[in-house]
């Protein structure tokens, strides 16, 4: 949903603020959140809520030091707490919240391969009156259709290799029942009230919308449907109430909003003046009914938003707030779209202030897709269907493709031809290749059996201080949220394992014998612990593909999936270890072309320009691209 304007009557005084102007697309390399946010106050009590001019308004500080103050340091045991959005369902999952998803998903892995305790929140956001409407035009009833929608996110995440723990659904009973409580938690601190509210509204945003951001005939600019002229006897929360309290935390918290630009962005909206908004709808039947009045349901984002405290209810326990809170709240990250930026930056805060909750540390809003540079929409004919690509390419190829290419926090577009030559020369050239050939040699020369470990074999090689570094190198872009710039990091130490076996032509070495044979198989065992730590590395990108690299290292996948971070240190291979046959980790893909003659014939994908040119390894068959 975008942002909106509210009308009401004049003597309330009440409306929203005008959207504002799109993020600038400067690139930006997010500094991680290092510090947290720590309550001055126990949060979780029913103290009056200060005026907005007082300074103790301020719920949440930044501490860089556990000497702060009485700030409290986030122990080791805390949790890893990471979410997406909650998808609305008026139509099944589309590749901007694919998008969202894989890269919260690496993120979790990362987090999880560094020992932490990860509690992964998606779900989807299943009430409001576009919700109705869309299950009215398919002859379901909302339930059957927020089952079947619900559903089908459920199976991609499960084709993307999405690892969630806690999948929250707004017409869960449990959501209900905390979504209640909070509701309640607001009213007693005063800042729930009944009020008049008119304007035009659309119902594809459910929002009221200014005249002034409308087009000819009160069309919505992205809808493009009339308004409708609506006035409705509503609840209004008082965000005006949390003007000061909301600078001081933008202020004081600098990693608060992420990338640096969104920061920017939230502080013009908050500095321009806030206004309280509606929370209740008169006219919407689809929703959670208002405790003190059933006659109005709970606006859709007051509901929503609650999805992520919720998510952290024991499915043993009764559902309460104070439950689902000792779970583990406050969120470590929100990852989501720079559309909804203000619900979560604004109005979310705003209401766990009032509610004497804590705020959550990172809200981290990344940019948009398009596709061959133009925006996708059913009405261009340039829609991108996540299932579609993943049954075609597979997840890896997918997965790697828009974290490699796309730098979290800006835009980013696709192009088949782009994606095909970035997957081929990353992918199944320059990691799958070096792989193979690799096995292949230790097969013929060595009986696939490792000779020494590949500490002794490294020894006096340059590669492993080289590698050493890349791994750093990447672990900091991981931590910094450079998903980008991780598998750049990543991709570099397949180049270089690709450069040494080149200049070292262990399969010439073989044929002098002596000596030289000896050190042609100390080099293979170099370059398979390149590969290996490239399979740790890389695995929070592309968990499949790293998964079958390590099952041919002559691991189990219960051995794969208990690897940390720490074993990205050089030495996992011992002296005589066997290898597995070599098999292609990741066929190469072929852009199918079509003949004047109606036949078709591969077309060879257009070099990466992006990419180093290294020296060519040895030819490949190109079969289909598998998972």
């Amino acid at each position: 949903m975008s942002g909106r304007v509210i009308f009401c009557n004049p003597q309330n005084s009440l409306w929203l603020f005008s959207p504002l102007s799109s993020s600038s697309s400067i690139k930006s390399k997010t500094t991680y959140i290092k510090n947290v946010f720590l309550n001055r106050r126990n949060l979780l009590s029913f103290s009056p809520k200060p005026s907005s001019s007082s300074s103790s308004a301020l719920f949440c500080c930044c501490s860089s030091s556990s000497s702060d103050g009485g700030a409290q340091s986030i122990t080791p045991a805390d949790p890893f707490i990471l979410t997406t959005p909650l998808y609305y369902v008026n139509a099944p999952p589309h590749m901007g919240s694919a998008y969202t998803t894989i890269a919260a998903d690496a993120i979790a892995r990362f987090q999880r391969l560094l020992g932490k305790k990860v509690i992964f929140i998606t779900g989807t956001d299943e009430h409001g009156e576009k919700i109705a409407t869309a299950a009215a035009a398919s002859g379901s009833t909302p339930i059957e259709h927020c089952n079947n929608i619900s559903q089908a996110y459920k199976f991609l995440w499960k084709d993307l290799d999405i690892a969630y723990d806690k999948f929250i659904r707004t017409t869960d009973s449990s959501h209900e029942e905390i979504v209640k409580e909070f509701y309640a938690r607001v009213l007693a601190s005063g800042d729930i009230y009944r009020a008049d509210y008119e304007g035009l509204y659309c119902v594809g945003c459910e929002e009221y919308k200014d005249e002034k951001e409308l087009l000819e005939n009160s069309c919505c600019p992205m809808h493009l449907k009339p308004c409708e002229a609506r006035k409705e006897d509503n609840y209004f929360f008082a965000l005006s109430k949390y003007q000061k309290s909301l600078e001081e935390v933008l202020a004081h918290n600098p990693d608060f909003i992420q990338p640096s630009y969104r920061l920017n962005e939230v502080q013009s909206w908050v500095k321009s003046g806030l206004r309280d908004f509606s929370i209740s709808r008169a006219s919407v039947d689809w929703g959670i009914p208002v405790p003190t009045d059933e006659k109005q349901t709970i606006y859709v984002w007051f509901d929503a938003l609650l999805g992520y405290v919720s998510a952290l209810s024991q499915e043993e326990e009764k559902p309460t707030l104070q439950h689902a809170i000792s779970s583990g709240w406050p969120a470590s990250l929100h990852l989501i779209g720079k559309d909804i930026l203000r619900f979560h930056a604004v109005y979310w805060p705003a209401m766990l202030m009032s509610a004497g909750l804590s705020l959550p540390k990172m809200v981290f809003g990344h940019g948009f897709l398009t596709k061959d540079g133009m925006k996708m929409g059913k009405s261009l004919g340039n829609t991108l269907e996540p299932k579609d690509l993943v049954l075609r390419f597979g997840s890896d190829a997918v997965r790697y493709f828009f974290l490699r290419e796309v730098e979290l926090g800006n835009d980013g577009d696709y192009s088949e031809e782009r994606f095909i030559n970035i997957v081929n020369a990353h992918l199944a050239n320059t990691i799958g290749n070096l792989l193979n050939r690799t096995l292949g040699l230790l097969k013929k020369n060595c009986n696939s059996t490792l000779i020494v470990d590949s500490v002794t074999a490294a020894e006096g090689s340059a590669l492993k201080d080289t590698v050493e570094k890349l791994v750093r190198t990447a672990k900091d872009h991981y931590e910094n949220l450079s998903l980008s710039l991780a598998c750049e990091a990543v991709l570099e130490i397949g180049n270089a394992g690709n450069l040494y076996m080149d200049e070292r032509a262990p399969w010439s070495l073989f044929k002098k014998g002596g000596d030289a044979s000896e050190a042609a198989a100390k080099d293979l065992v170099v370059i398979l612990e390149v590969v290996r730590i490239i399979a740790v590395a890389l695995a929070p990108v592309t968990p499949s593909l790293c998964s079958r690299i390590y099952s041919q290292l002559g691991y189990s996948n219960d051995q794969f999936e208990a690897i940390t971070w720490s074993e990205t240190r050089w030495g996992g291979l011992k002296g005589r270890q066997v290898m597995a046959q070599a098999i292609p980790i990741f066929a190469r893909i072929e852009i199918i072309k079509e003949e004047e003659n109606g036949g078709e014939t591969p077309k060879k994908a257009v070099k990466d320009k992006k990419q180093k040119q290294k020296p060519k390894p040895k030819p490949q068959v190109a079969v289909e691209a598998q998972g």
